[in-house]
């Protein structure tokens, strides 16, 4: 598995929360690894999409970026899926809870909430117009998948709600075929980037991050 992750992860330019810094998807070193990787059946996920909006950037901007992004996975032959922005949530959202998550999670915004909402129904607008283009997955998320937090899904729905957002169905396990079991969370939260910032200081750590013991790796960018 190969991952361009990260709380506010921009997909254009350099994004900061708190001390830590990523650089954006775009400029991060996933591409290049994924061009060097043996030929292989590929499946991707493009989300989060929303994160830019709350950087100032328009959505004009955001969506080339996006538009770049797949055409990158277009060229490696990938089965994609690009996921919508959880707009219901945002639309419901009040005055007072948006400033209260614009000071929490991007101090430096200063977009009004019906800003935002127009931002992002122009960027909404723009991926569904992308994925009819590209004859891609698009998977619209749905408003009981969200609670106070407008934008993250609540936990006790991240399995059914990735579940469907990959299209993967329910998956079943018998006597002969047991489920794996699951990488504790943890792990992946603290899985150190190839390239980071912390406090300003560049960061670089070799890949994968993560091995199991099931043979899987995690490459994280």
């Amino acid at each position: 598995m190969y991952a361009a992750l990260g709380h506010g992860r921009s997909y254009g330019m350099r994004s900061r929360v708190l001390v830590r810094s990523l650089p954006g998807i775009l400029e991060s070193g996933l591409w290049d690894e994924l061009a060097n990787a043996p030929p292989v059946s590929t499946r991707a996920l493009v989300t989060d999409v929303g994160n830019d909006i709350l950087y100032g950037a328009p959505a004009s901007t955001i969506l080339s970026w996006v538009a770049g992004c797949l055409a990158r996975l277009r060229a490696l032959g990938s089965e994609t899926v690009l996921t919508d922005l959880p707009l219901d949530s945002i639309r419901r959202m009040s005055r007072s809870r948006f400033l209260f998550f614009r000071s929490l999670l991007v101090p430096s915004c200063r977009l009004t909430l019906s800003q935002v909402i127009e931002r992002s129904e122009g960027v909404a607008e723009g991926l569904a117009r992308m994925a009819a283009t590209e004859r891609l997955r698009f998977a619209t998320l749905r408003p009981e998948w969200y609670g106070f937090d407008p934008i993250h899904i609540r936990p006790r729905f991240w399995g059914p709600a990735w579940l469907e957002i990959l299209g993967w169905g329910i998956p079943s396990a018998t006597p002969r075929t047991p489920a794996p079991r699951p990488l504790p969370s943890r792990v992946l939260y603290f899985a150190p980037p190839a390239r980071r910032w912390i406090c300003g200081l560049e960061q670089r750590h070799g890949q994968p991050a993560v091995r199991t013991s099931g043979g899987t790796e995690v490459w994280l960018f």
